[in-house]
């Protein structure tokens, strides 16, 4: 077994533990200083929406050995600055450079594409075979975002919905506040690294949503069968035991990110950053982003949320009280010499019943701790009649 294989097998059996839940004000520090960023970024700086939302022209251009410098430096002679967009792209009709520029630089498409032609060297007979225009206009962007919105609003009514049926309102909560969380540091990284938004990132966003739930819900599940019949025993809080079983699943959730991250990096920085290919950025870019913080948010927001709401339940605060006042009768015999059961005789004598029967209420990986336990077999000489054989 690998040496993380073994730490999996460690954290999944109780060995080795990190107290996820005890430090949640820890991560609603780290959590409220990174949503802060990303607010003040989007309120200061804004979104850079792209072509598609804005409106503007898209130039492309199929001259031979044009390179993006030479483009950026034409398209920047007409706007009077940067914020045109240059990329390349591959065709049918082979290698092409495209130029957006948005309709906020006030530059007619006829009057754009004269104005390049004549910057990058192209004869005036050649125009229309090198240079072809094509035209956005702001209300297609504005109906992406109206239907994004839209089905943004679904999606957390029915997610929302799903979870409280499946579980409970409060995991429902919890599952809310981490999407929320995931989508407010995606758009705050776009705003404050000034990244383009366009139609890809919007398909992005969207995804990542999916992603983040899926994290959490196999997160909850492990947690809904940890705390089952979690209140009759005493010896562990609900928030112990929703980190024991957090720390179960934690390697899974890690592979599963880092799995789904690996051909997300690919596409960012091979095919986007490497290759050009623009789509591809755009969504992978959100992805990456997205990923990375629900990841993070399903360990680190949605179990700590929890488990914080279940114990303002009246049952889970009794049985915090019930471990504590066990924990301090169990530190006063130590100190007074006297001898404290260990940890398989309580936990044998919380699946007795008053009769010293196994009780059948503690299902086996309960997680708990709890480990259903049958008679035990009397051994052949405790079943020999005590008379001499004959």
């Amino acid at each position: 077994m690998s040496r993380f294989g073994n730490i999996g097998h460690r954290l999944h059996t109780g060995e080795l533990s990190v107290d996820f839940v005890g430090r949640r004000k820890l991560w609603v520090a780290i959590s409220g200083i990174i949503l802060l960023a990303a607010v003040l970024g989007l309120g200061i700086r804004g979104l850079n929406l792209g072509i598609e939302f804005k409106g503007g022209d898209i130039y492309t251009i199929t001259k031979p050995g044009l390179t993006v410098s030479q483009a950026q430096d034409a398209a920047n002679k007409v706007t009077g600055d940067t914020s045109s967009q240059v990329q390349t792209a591959t065709s049918s009709a082979g290698r092409q450079i495209t130029i957006q520029i948005n309709s906020s630089e006030n530059v007619p498409a006829a009057k754009g594409t004269v104005e390049l032609a004549a910057n990058l060297g192209i004869p005036p007979n050649q125009i229309q075979n090198q240079i072809s225009t094509q035209s956005i206009g702001a209300s297609w962007g504005k109906d992406i975002s109206q239907k994004a919105l839209y089905g943004l609003i679904a999606f957390m009514v029915l997610v929302t919905l799903y979870l409280a049926i499946a579980f409970e309102w409060r995991l429902a909560v919890a599952a809310l506040v981490a999407l929320i969380h995931d989508l407010l540091i995606t758009i705050g990284v776009y705003a404050l690294l000034g990244f383009t938004v366009t139609s890809g990132t919007v398909i992005g966003f969207l995804t990542v949503l999916g992603y983040s739930l899926y994290d959490t819900v196999v997160v909850f599940d492990g947690l809904k069968d940890a705390t089952k019949k979690l209140t009759s025993q005493t010896r562990i809080t609900y928030s112990e035991a929703a980190n024991r079983s957090l720390n179960g699943t934690l390697v899974r959730s890690i592979n599963t990110t880092v799995l789904a991250l690996l051909p997300v990096a690919a596409l960012l920085f091979i095919g986007g950053g490497l290759l050009g290919a623009g789509t591809l950025n755009d969504i992978s870019l959100a992805l990456f982003v997205g990923l990375s913080a629900g990841a993070y948010s399903s360990i680190c927001v949605a179990t700590p949320l929890v488990a914080w709401l279940k114990e303002k339940q009246p049952e889970y605060q009794a049985l915090t009280r019930k471990v504590m006042q066990r924990r301090a009768a169990d530190a006063k015999a130590q100190a007074e010499g006297r001898t404290v059961p260990s940890d398989r005789d309580s936990q044998d004598a919380d699946n007795q019943d008053a009769d010293g029967d196994p009780r059948d209420d503690l299902p086996v990986g309960s997680g708990t701790g709890a480990i259903r336990r049958q008679p035990t077999n009397r051994s052949r000489s405790d079943r020999r009649s005590t008379g001499k054989r004959k």
